[in-house]
């Protein structure tokens, strides 16, 4: 459902709804036990309301579902019933239009639709519900009262906010100040608002036997904020979803319909508060425990204190996200041994004590972990040797602590894995049993198990 056009409940499938439009009696079903007046009475799937100074708004265009619980007692079988209702304008109680929901099963809901054709939009209305059972009837629930509300909000509401003007750029840090208006909309209720276009659904869930569960909207303050009066206005204090840049928040307003009006937007600009990442050394070696020092854009720790980091890694071995806690003074240290064999990479932003999230600055290093393959009798590249004519290819580390080496001459052929020696080199003597093109593909591993990357050394026999 979308509040672009109004709206509508999200509900189970209710099945085939039987309604008879009546003036009088309804047929019953034949069924055995006394009837009790129904109960879990709702209209629209909100709770319908007893109280005639504050009756339930609800729209209406396409009819109103009217429903209850049917109640049958003494009954020595699997009865079954019916549930009249009737409804009518209180301002003229003769105007009486009915409906039925016949072939209910006692202890489900029942609902009936009120056409459309018979509820004037701005009226108030008066229902009441009774179960029927064979040629018995239950006495008539106390009523409900409902006010049609088919009208949306003729303005979209207005946004302000005092420490993000929508002209310029801002430094970030501070959560973001709103008053939101009605617009001059003297029956809006509340707002609803997101840092996306596409603004939350309200709707109403079903629960067991068919019973509606509804929820006060203005309960998740994540999307909603109920106006200080009838066509008030509401301030919110929030937090961006991200720590610079272009910001836009979405705002409607609500009627006591919970009918949206156009959507609005609010749209500010916030510099960079990304904290700054230092290793302990210029150039960390691949693997090797590296100090990391994570120090706060002076802003934002000046606003409010930096409590926190979150550390996102990529490219290595066990790519992972981690929180570090922060000094006093908005620093943190963290220790990390980089073993992406083509490098890796760090995402970093820091969390103030308000909620404030920076953007994230960015660190990495690159690494080249493949193994040097050298030959004197067939030069990388080039041509030598002959059918029949051995050679020795020597494999050399350019990371430390390597222990073997896995090697195959051309796409196919088995893998071979040799040791290294205590140099961390390994040689290994191969004969062509063909002239042409060959793909020598070496890796190395390491002693904790890393697999670095491939190199292909690429030379002819004659």
């Amino acid at each position: 459902m979308s509040f672009g056009a109004r709206p509508r409940a999200v509900l189970a499938s209710l099945g085939t709804l039987g309604l008879v439009l009546a003036a009088a009696a309804s047929p019953a079903s034949a069924a055995d036990g006394t009837p009790a007046t129904p109960t879990q009475l709702f209209n629209g799937y909100r709770h319908c309301s007893t109280d005639a100074d504050r009756p339930s708004y609800r729209w209406a265009a396409d009819g109103l579902v009217v429903e209850g619980i049917p109640g049958i007692t003494d009954t020595t079988g699997t009865s079954r019933a019916a549930v009249r209702y009737q409804a009518w304008p209180v301002t003229d109680p003769t105007r009486i239009t009915t409906v039925t929901r016949d072939h209910v099963t006692p202890g489900f809901e029942a609902p009936a639709t009120l056409p459309a054709s018979a509820l004037a939009d701005g009226q108030t209305y008066a229902w009441q519900a009774q179960t029927v059972v064979g040629d018995a009837v239950s006495d008539w629930s106390a009523p409900c009262y409902v006010t049609i509300d088919n009208t949306r909000p003729s303005q979209a509401p207005t946004i302000t906010s005092p420490n993000y003007p929508p002209d310029g750029w801002h430094e970030g840090g501070e959560p973001v100040e709103f008053t939101l208006s009605a617009g001059g909309v003297d029956d809006v209720e509340g707002f609803e608002f997101s840092w996306q276009p596409d603004l939350p659904v309200i709707g109403t869930p079903i629960g067991d036997y068919g019973i509606p569960q509804p929820v006060d909207p203005y309960s998740n303050t994540k999307y909603f904020k109920r106006a200080d009066a009838l066509g008030g206005s509401a301030t919110l204090s929030l937090v961006p979803p991200t720590g610079s840049g272009p910001m836009t928040l979405w705002v409607r307003s609500l009627d006591r319909a919970h009918t949206g009006s156009a959507i609005t937007s609010y749209t500010f600009r916030v510099t960079s508060g990304a904290p700054t990442v230092t290793p302990a050394v210029p150039e960390p070696e691949f693997g090797e425990p590296t100090e990391f020092t994570l120090r706060p854009d002076p802003g934002l720790q000046a606003k409010s204190p930096i409590v926190s980091y979150s550390v996102q890694t990529s490219g290595g071995r066990d790519d992972e996200t981690f929180d570090v806690a922060a000094r006093a003074d908005g620093t943190a240290t963290v220790e990390l041994a980089l073993d992406g064999i083509y490098g890796e990479h760090l995402q970093v932003t820091s969390k103030s004590a308000n909620g404030w999230v920076s953007d994230a600055a960015w660190w990495s290093t690159s690494y080249d972990t493949t193994a040097t393959v050298t030959s004197d009798t067939y030069p990388e590249n080039g041509s030598g040797g002959g059918v029949g004519v051995p050679g020795t290819f020597t494999f050399a580390p350019k990371v430390k602590d390597v222990v073997s080496y896995t090697y195959t001459f051309n796409d196919g052929d088995p893998e071979v894995t040799v040791p290294a020696g205590a140099d961390h080199t390994a040689s290994v003597e191969w004969t062509p049993a063909t002239d042409g093109w060959y793909d020598l593909t070496v890796y190395a591993t390491t002693r904790s198990g890393i697999r670095l990357a491939p190199y292909d050394y690429f030379f002819t026999v004659n």
